[in-house]
């Protein structure tokens, strides 16, 4: 297919996917992962990047097959039809959407909290909460420019965090933490894998964009399976990190915001005698 009018190159479009993924999950539900996986948080993760990237390999297939905007939605009407059932679900995608903005909005909200004094109010929350929701709407009705750039700077200063926390803390882990002597049972491991398949939602905004993707046949796989595969990398390496440095019972106690307690940043010397 020609290229003729397509903006986004294969480095973009995985931008896309990463920008997409690297969103509020990681923080949000890490703590969660570790109250239900234990030591077993990483192979937590690493089940639902495995259910993630198949999802890609379908959403590659059908993106080069339904070039369209609408993504998602249009891959679900070509399926069903336009009827009833084909509205239920993607109502039921829409809601789901609701349900995530809600997720990171407290987690937003949560580690907020912890640049204030211990026990502040449940309005700072709440207006923490807000800000979380109006501040991204407030950008997208500014001009879609605006958006892609503000974009690219919190997802590169949100993925340069992670992999300082990752680089400063892997020589510190400790093996015996990860050893499945501290695993939660085969039931407790998958539920934390299903929980933390939200982190990895957002590689099917990559299919939003298949209209303007340069050679589409070849560069939309590329895009879901690079972008998923890096992200993978990228979670699973920071719940060794956090898992293998962090007691678990600091971890369990500040589960809303595991990745603020100070072992988990370089710049904070934790008193840990």
């Amino acid at each position: 297919m020609k290229s003729k009018g397509r903006t986004v190159g294969l480095l973009g479009a995985v931008s896309i996917g990463i920008g997409g993924m690297v969103g509020g999950g990681i923080f949000a539900v890490l703590g969660e992962a570790v109250s239900l996986a234990h030591g077993a948080t990483a192979v937590a993760f690493l089940i639902a990047g495995v259910v993630a990237l198949l999802t890609s390999y379908s959403y590659a297939k059908f993106s080069v097959r339904y070039q369209n905007r609408g993504g998602t939605v249009v891959f679900i009407d070509n399926a069903f039809r336009h009827n009833l059932f084909s509205a239920s679900i993607n109502m039921l995608l829409w809601l789901s959407y609701l349900v995530t903005i809600s997720l990171y909005a407290s987690a937003f909200a949560s580690y907020g909290q912890t640049f204030f004094s211990p026990g502040s109010s449940v309005v700072l929350k709440h207006v923490l909460i807000s800000v979380a929701i109006l501040l991204p709407s407030l950008i997208n009705l500014v001009s879609a420019s605006f958006v892609s750039r503000s974009e690219s700077v919190i997802v590169t200063i949100k993925i340069s965090l992670l992999v300082v926390i990752i680089v400063s803390g892997i020589s510190s882990v400790d093996l015996d933490r990860l050893s499945p002597v501290h695993w939660e049972g085969s039931l407790g491991i998958i539920t934390a894998g299903m929980i933390i398949f939200v982190a990895y939602e957002g590689f099917e905004l990559i299919a939003n964009a298949a209209e303007e993707i340069k050679n589409p046949v070849s560069n939309l796989p590329r895009a879901f399976y690079g972008s998923t595969i890096f992200v993978i990398l990228l979670y699973v390496l920071i719940s060794i990190v956090c898992v293998g440095t962090v007691p678990e019972e600091q971890l369990l106690q500040a589960k809303d915001y595991a990745l603020a307690l100070p072992q988990n940043l370089p710049w904070v010397r934790p008193d840990l005698s």
